[in-house]
């Protein structure tokens, strides 16, 4: 058995790189900018107002201006404005040419087509967008590594872009095995358990940006397992079994990925829940024996496969590490890792109950992981441990 500690290192120095796509902009939200964007032309092409008001020429700011005209956002006509003129202007519209100063209507006196200007404060350039000012012709406009939010997406589009490369989210399967296992909304027969891992697992993908998921079960049969894995392979950048990882009668797990030439990176960890859990590749493809309880599987999920996934996929992990107090003293077995489903609220933390791994209804009320450390035995009340909080 390795430690946890090993085991991601490991995991983290097989971390496959898919080939870049590109992606509509419509396409691209939650992913990572592959390359750098530049502007393709100046935003804004032409100096605009910033409100409604009046443009006109700064150094005629204490005269009576007579006013011409107007420009509205859209206006396809240039206008240009003299001496002591103002021209009657709205949000987003291009500045006549000549005037380097708006004011706000709010501000100004209009009689007989006559404007008089009150606002001490108005400067030249006052509530005008410059030609360039949010993004200058061929300037770096997103850097590569950003992640594509709606904000970021927005921009690109506002700048004049439909497409962009990114990171590309990995194809998935999740293989089930187990005879028992019965599909939610069949009746249950006897020795049969409903089956929950591959939606609880797919939502959960889901979370990481991760659509492309295929789902596949593999009765308790060494060849029909070996079947599914070698057409899992072949479809998906990573793969996911769940159960049948042990070392029991029916785990057929090892012996499927030795026939599929898996090369085993390791097989049980010193940790609880999650001891069994297996990690191989191939090629350039990840594969994640994981235990069958639900809770096990959600836990190695967690600490193990959504780095993995979020790495391939050049995004910052989405599991956050922090400090926090115990509320209650913990004992565990030394010489072993566990992780304890818990609440975490203003820098403490309490362990809730059943933590046992085939115990789902507890993680459903988690929002993180307590982590005790492999040479420890002992918690008190009021130490400070380490937490994983759950995306």
């Amino acid at each position: 058995m390795i430690s946890v500690k090993e085991a991601k290192t490991i995991i983290n120095e097989a971390v496959i790189q898919l080939p870049i796509r590109k992606l509509s902009l419509l396409n691209a939200f939650g992913f990572v900018l592959a390359e750098d964007v530049y502007a393709i032309t100046d935003i804004p092409a032409f100096a605009q107002s910033s409100m409604d008001g009046y443009a006109i020429r700064y150094i005629d700011k204490d005269n009576s201006l007579q006013v011409f005209g107007e420009m509205a956002a859209g206006t396809a006509e240039p206008m240009n404005i003299q001496p002591n003129q103002a021209v009657r202007i709205f949000t987003g519209a291009p500045l006549p040419d000549g005037a380097d100063a708006v004011v706000m209507q709010e501000k100004v006196s209009l009689e007989n087509g006559t404007l008089l200007i009150h606002d001490d404060q108005l400067q030249q350039f006052s509530n005008v967008r410059n030609k360039g000012a949010e993004v200058a012709n061929g300037a770096l406009a997103m850097p590569k590594g950003t992640l594509l939010t709606a904000a970021a997406i927005g921009f690109l589009a506002g700048i004049g872009h439909t497409e962009v490369s990114v990171y590309p989210a990995p194809s998935v399967a999740v293989i089930l095995t187990g005879n028992e296992l019965q599909t939610p909304g069949e009746p249950l027969g006897f020795g049969q358990v409903y089956e929950s891992n591959s939606v609880m697992l797919t939502v959960a993908l889901k979370k990481s940006g991760i659509t492309n998921t295929i789902v596949y079960k593999a009765e308790d049969d060494l060849e029909a397992l070996q079947v599914v894995l070698a057409t899992a392979l072949q479809e998906c950048d990573v793969v996911l079994l769940t159960g049948g990882v042990s070392v029991g009668d029916y785990d057929f797990v090892i012996r499927a990925t030795q026939h599929c030439k898996v090369e085993q990176k390791f097989h049980k960890l010193k940790q609880k829940p999650g001891k069994p859990l297996f990690f191989g590749v191939k090629e350039e493809k990840l594969i994640f024996g994981l235990p069958g309880n639900p809770s096990s599987v959600l836990t190695c999920f967690y600490e193990y496969v959504v780095p993995a996934l979020e790495s391939i996929m050049h995004k910052t992990t989405s599991v956050v590490v922090k400090k926090a107090v115990l509320t209650h003293d913990c004992s565990k077995i030394k010489g072993l890792t566990q992780f304890l489903k818990a609440k975490y609220a203003d820098g403490k933390v309490s362990q809730l109950h059943a933590q046992d791994s085939f115990r789902l209804a507890s993680f459903s009320q988690a929002d993180c992981l307590i982590v005790l450390e492999e040479g420890v035995e002992h918690y008190k009340a009021g130490e400070e441990v380490e937490v994983h909080l759950l995306p």
